[in-house]
């Protein structure tokens, strides 16, 4: 398909990975063994409206802390999947349980773990800085870095194309 945005009419779900799509990738560890990630606002936001507006969100990722899990049920992200060693089996047992199909999930991923999973999505999408392999299986790169706006960046194409952005429910969190 020539136009990438013709795919996201059928977009109801997303999936992302974490490390180096919604932070940068760098991992500052502390004294007591947290590892903590800067994570982008806007990303925030759009994750919290998409759910608002009946998306479906998950999170799937072979990094685990508790600041990562926290940050993502105060953005009411119900599915996340921290900690995962095969990213792919998580993938089809989600699609499964939830009843979807391919064409129906947009996934981000930046780097070998997600390349799987950026095969079979109906959407595969990847950050700018994504590795050369990921990008090869991108259906769409955006011009955004991992952690620094390209989930706002794809999740805010999605909805305008499906007519549901800037709506009265777009003015607070």
């Amino acid at each position: 398909m020539s136009n990438y945005k013709e795919k996201l009419l059928k977009v109801n779900t997303f999936i992302f990975d974490y490390d180096g799509v919604l932070s940068d990738g760098n991992v500052l560890f502390t004294s007591s063994g947290d590892a903590l990630r800067t994570a982008n606002v806007k990303d925030g936001y759009a994750m919290q409206l998409a759910i608002k507006k009946n998306y479906r969100i998950a999170i799937i990722s072979g990094g685990y802390s508790e600041s990562m899990k926290l940050r993502l049920e105060s953005l009411k992200i119900e599915d996340i999947f921290l900690g995962v060693d095969k990213k792919i089996d998580v993938y089809d047992q989600y699609l499964e349980t939830h009843n979807l199909k391919q064409e129906n999930v947009l996934f981000m991923g930046d780097d070998i773990p997600d390349y799987e999973i950026m095969l079979k999505a109906g959407v595969p999408t990847c950050p700018s800085d994504a590795s050369e392999e990921i990008k090869r299986a991108a259906t769409y790169i955006s011009h955004m870095p991992g952690g620094r706006g390209c989930v706002r960046d794809i999740i805010e194409q999605v909805l305008k194309v499906q007519g549901k952005w800037m709506n009265d429910d777009a003015y607070h969190w």
